[in-house]
């Protein structure tokens, strides 16, 4: 490999950090002089790497989301921890997720390290996931339209089944994604009921972000902490009104049990 080529290589390394770095930080990391700095990045540039400069005493460099994905610079353990999570997803009920996650696990493996490939398969061989029945395919797009109404607390609308077959229309402020065995759950303030609800997300369909701000004056769940949603005791949550749990029938006691009662 080439000096410029190795170098390009430790340069996106370190562009790969989420923070800005100053140009003759980087210089001073690379040993080379500023101006390299800049014609290194016009060449990341032109192989696609978005790389964004400002100006000023306080500007630097950043590498940016393009418009389309770039290849990564990945650590040993950032490698390992990928595989795995390829493997698993490739095992769980989320329509098209499988086959996506069985090419990309082909071609992660193709390029791995002997050394880390071992311990892949270490860690594969010693493991056993426990079967856990039959479960509905959920629409990854669903997953992540929730995720991102979470992340931005936009109230959702969309249509609902009950397990007996009833139909209604629910207007909620989500809160968390829940999985639990073969299922995915919605935990959310239901608006026109006033009160927290589970929902199953195969049983959702038509599902919209409203654009309205979820409200948190209502009060907030607090999640057990043996929930599959979280390994350590959930810290107390601030806001206006005090933290709270569901009601029994409302909170499935163990998240084991094959299904949460339909609200």
């Amino acid at each position: 490999m080439s000096d410029t080529s190795s170098r390009l290589l430790k340069l996106l390394s370190l562009l790969q950090a989420p923070r800005e770095w100053a140009g003759s930080e980087l210089a001073d990391r690379l040993q080379v002089s500023r101006r390299t700095i800049r014609c290194d990045v016009e060449r990341l540039r032109g192989l696609s790497y978005p790389v964004e400069a400002t100006m000023g005493t306080g500007g630097g460099y950043r590498l940016v989301a393009g418009m389309a994905m770039p290849p990564l610079l990945l650590d040993d353990d950032e490698a390992v921890a990928i595989t795995v999570g390829l493997a698993t997803a490739a095992r769980h009920p989320v329509q098209g997720i499988g086959e996506a996650s069985v090419r990309a696990l082909g071609k992660l493996e193709q390029v791995l390290p002997s050394r880390l490939r071992q311990r892949v398969r270490s860690l594969n061989a010693a493991t056993v996931s426990l079967p856990s029945g039959d479960g509905p395919g959920v629409d990854p797009v669903q997953l992540t339209t929730l995720a991102a109404a979470i992340t931005g607390r936009e109230r959702v609308r969309f249509g609902y089944q009950a397990g007996d077959g009833t139909g209604s229309t629910r207007l909620a402020d989500p809160h968390r994604l829940v999985a639990a065995g073969r299922r995915w759950y919605l935990l959310a303030y239901d608006n026109d009921r006033q009160d927290w609800r589970i929902y199953r997300i195969d049983r959702i369909r038509d599902l919209q972000p409203t654009g309205a701000r979820t409200r948190h004056a209502h009060c907030l769940p607090t999640l057990p902490p043996t929930s599959p949603a979280s390994s350590t005791p959930s810290p107390p949550l601030t806001g206006p009104s005090p933290p709270c749990t569901l009601r029994p029938q409302r909170w499935p006691a163990d998240w084991a049990v094959p299904q949460v009662i339909s609200p």
